[in-house]
């Protein structure tokens, strides 16, 4: 087995944050061990006891569903010498999870090279989680923990017997954020209903994809949006009370997003323009762009952000540099945060024809309030193999 563990961007007394790229190439039972391992030295990361009923129930439910996963699961089990039905040995995590967050795709056919482009904003809080729910509860506590968003990690897994995929995740090994894999198929996950999101509920991991873990499984089983659509119309699914939605593209210009409903309705939403747009309402519950509500402090500008994606939808032969920009206009900074103290993290924008993510971190910010960023720096699965 094949790895590398190095420092990318940041890391600095004075940055914001410390990004680190991990790289594994063997069988899915390696990279676990590797994961794990990484996951307890850089996170703190320790399994939670499991009722070996529920613990079963899940294996085999990866099993059958998501093998990869299952794989690595089991490299965990024997990188802790434990019985892998004693613990749950996935969501490789020191920090919880959710995002504010905008993003849009442009099929190839509207872009001035003919590739597919999906650009996305990361937002999220820079506070520590204890500050951070404290806040989400209306109460005011000392912020003295390290900030959750301070460790993020691209991973690059190169498997045996299975897609190469890269992922950018915040704080969890073994899922992710937004990624790509080696058939240009790209993910990305937002809040999906920025007004009403709290707290997680604090429970046990349940059986099939949590949040966070949706994004890699579509990475890993599928190869195009249609065949997305059908693994998560058959995947049991679960959000613990801070639901998100995602946005799906393939290379060949096909893409969607998929939401829930409160009552846990599944919808899937695809562009009638052209390009697709996506920030933190849900699109299914308001379908015309046109009779979008005003924002409220709560709602973390999701409607405006929206507003100005479709709008720069609207131009034609879309370049790059010009979906850059709009991501830039849209973004969170030390003027517009609001009521949260809230930046846009990372900027990626993915280009599906060449297979890559390229992305610059927020590292903090200027004397004048301007943010300051790391080079754009670009990865990818075709890239490490």
């Amino acid at each position: 087995m094949n790895t590398s563990n190095d420092i990318v961007a940041g890391g600095g007394e004075a940055d914001f944050m410390t990004v680190r790229q991990l790289t594994a190439h063997g069988s899915q039972i390696d990279i676990g061990r590797f994961l794990a391992e990484e996951a307890r030295s850089g996170y703190g990361w320790r399994p939670q006891p499991a009722d070996p009923l529920r613990a079963g129930a899940r294996l085999d439910w990866f099993e059958r569903n998501w093998p990869q996963h299952h794989a690595r699961m089991l490299g965990a089990a024997e990188t802790l010498g434990i019985d892998i039905r004693s613990a749950y040995l996935d969501g490789l995590t020191g920090t919880p999870e959710g995002s504010a967050c905008s993003s849009t795709f442009y099929p190839p056919q509207v872009t001035e090279n003919g590739h597919g482009l999906l650009g996305r904003n990361y937002d999220f809080f820079t506070t520590s989680a204890s500050a951070l729910f404290a806040m989400l509860s209306g109460r005011t506590v000392e912020d003295t923990g390290p900030p959750m968003a301070g460790r993020p990690y691209v991973v690059t897994t190169v498997p045996d017997d299975g897609p190469a995929t890269t992922v950018l995740t915040m704080n969890e090994l073994d899922c992710c954020m937004e990624g790509i894999n080696e058939y240009g198929l790209a993910v990305a996950l937002l809040i999906a209903d920025s007004g009403t999101a709290g707290a997680p509920v604090v429970d046990e991991p349940q059986v099939g994809l949590s949040s966070t873990q949706l994004p890699r499984f579509v990475l890993e089983t599928c190869a195009t949006a249609d065949e997305a659509k059908r693994a998560l119309l058959g995947a049991k699914q679960y959000d613990l009370g801070t639901p998100l939605h995602y946005l799906i593209a393939d290379a060949e210009g096909n893409s969607f997003v998929w939401e829930h409903g409160p009552g846990g309705d599944e919808h899937i939403v695809e562009s009638d323009s052209g390009a697709l747009c996506v920030t933190n309402h849900l699109l299914h519950r308001h379908p015309d762009p046109a009779a979008l509500p005003e924002d409220t402090e709560e709602t973390l500008r999701t409607y405006e952000r929206y507003r100005m994606l479709r709008k720069r939808a609207t131009e034609p032969a879309t370049t790059g540099s010009a979906l850059r920009s709009t991501l830039d206009e849209i973004g969170f900074t030390a003027a517009n945060s609001m009521l949260y103290p809230m930046r846009t993290l990372w900027r990626s924008v993915f280009d599906l024809t060449e297979r890559t993510m390229s992305t610059r971190f927020y590292l903090g910010e200027l004397p004048d309030g301007e943010a300051r960023h790391s080079e754009e720096l670009t990865f990818g699965p075709a890239i490490t193999r």
